[in-house]
């Protein structure tokens, strides 16, 4: 069997023709031959189109600010898989990885796994041999036939519904509603984060007895002033910073909120003082992460959706006018032009680039400014790369401008890797 981290990855990436195969068949035959059950005394299941990591990040500063011992498993990474699976906000191990595709690949004997099944197995199998408090599991793709519902949640979290993924949850918001439904549990709490969520979520949970806690229904988050915002329920009130480190952006006041709406869910005792604090030290590195260079203030975001993209404006909307130039790298199977149309009225100018590098998904900054015929993205520069887009895009925005950089996790990734190592 393979040795080091980077081998197994390499091997489990060779073991299933197909990157992505919805079914909980599989994944289910192996946990059973790993011994795999609850991996915690609570488990809380975050899905949605958007603020999922956030969401993750928020349960869990406020359950560690409270003591407990939490194992949170979040996908796609930024840098290193590692970053997938954290313990009491460890990073796992190289050697603990290892050890746990060891487990995985000696209990799977012929049954095909994908890439990300491996990978929840392997989670599963690290959480349950730690004394963990709580548990929290994001959903890689829909949630319904997804490898980490094969855990059944104690609260379950839809944060939102929007069109993404379509070739495998369905092309309208009642059909991905339904697949991402599919992680509420009868009698269970169901955490909701839409105003309005779509009537097939509702129909679910009504179904199966799951109790929807609806955000703006059943629990708020009023803003207070400039610094200060209001989580309250009937009978319960707190006034919390916000959460201005790394998800300073208003949508995650919602993410917050649902995470705090979950933790009150569970059979935990959770203090306001903890609540205080996991909010304001919440982070989770490329969602509106924020760097300066050269005077030009550099803001980082692994939005790819036109939600995403809507989050994004209403940020750029609420803070103080300043030219701004958009970076913005997408994969070939996203909707550009949806994103761009989100942003255009936010953007003073916008720098292409490539993302061949990143697979069969890949595009050149060429095809993807053909994809933007007729908008104002379509006229900006093209370059090979996020490195160099973003290069050029500092370089016009001094001194005192704003860049935006947007569109995948690998632009992320690739815009931070250059801006910590000094461009």
């Amino acid at each position: 069997m393979p040795s080091t981290l980077s081998d197994w990855l390499a091997f489990i990436e060779q073991q299933h023709p197909q990157r992505i195969e919805l079914g909980l068949d599989r994944v289910r035959t192996v946990a059973q031959r790993m011994g795999l059950r609850h991996p915690a005394p609570h488990v809380i299941t975050v899905a949605g189109t958007n603020g999922k990591g956030s969401t993750v990040a928020f349960i869990e500063a406020i359950a560690r600010a409270q003591g407990l011992r939490v194992g949170a498993y979040t996908s796609p990474h930024l840098h290193r898989y590692n970053e997938r699976v954290r313990i009491d906000a460890v990073d796992a191990s190289d050697a603990a990885l290892v050890e746990g595709f060891e487990a995985v690949e000696q209990a799977r004997d012929a049954t095909p796994l994908t890439y990300f099944e491996y990978g929840t197995l392997c989670a599963l199998w690290l959480f349950q041999r730690e004394a963990l408090d709580l548990v929290v599991l994001e959903v890689g793709l829909g949630g319904r036939l997804d490898a980490v519902n094969l855990v059944d949640a104690d609260v379950a979290i839809i944060t939102t519904v929007d069109l993404d993924h379509q070739e495998w949850l369905g092309h309208d918001i009642d059909s991905i509603g339904r697949e991402k439904a599919g992680i509420a549990r009868p009698f269970k709490p169901l955490i909701l984060g839409d105003d309005d969520p779509p009537a097939s979520v509702l129909r679910h949970a009504y179904a199966i007895g799951a109790p929807a806690w609806r955000i703006a229904n059943n629990f708020f988050a009023e803003p207070v002033d400039a610094q200060h915002w209001r989580w309250r329920e009937l009978g319960y009130t707190i006034e919390l910073p916000l959460p201005m480190r790394a998800l300073g952006a208003p949508v995650q006041l919602r993410n917050a909120a649902c995470a705090i709406a979950a933790l009150r869910a569970l059979d935990l005792q959770i203090d306001d003082a903890a609540i205080v604090q996991g909010v304001a030290n919440a982070e989770v590195a490329g969602r509106m992460q924020h760097f300066q260079r050269d005077g030009v203030e550099v803001l980082v975001d692994v939005g790819h959706n036109p939600q995403a993209a809507r989050a994004l404006a209403g940020w750029l909307h609420a803070q103080p006018p300043r030219r701004t130039l958009a970076v913005y790298a997408a994969l070939a199977d996203k909707d550009a032009a949806a994103v761009v149309a989100a942003l255009a009225n936010g953007v003073d100018g916008w720098h292409l680039a490539g993302s061949q590098m990143y697979g069969a998904r890949g595009q050149s900054a060429q095809a993807l400014a053909q994809t933007l015929a007729g908008s104002a993205a379509a006229d900006g520069t093209c370059h090979a790369d996020v490195a160099s887009a973003l290069a050029a895009a500092v370089q016009q925005a001094a001194p005192v401008g704003r860049v935006l950089v947007f569109g995948s996790f690998h632009a992320a990734a690739q815009a931070v890797q250059w801006l910590n190592e000094g461009g």
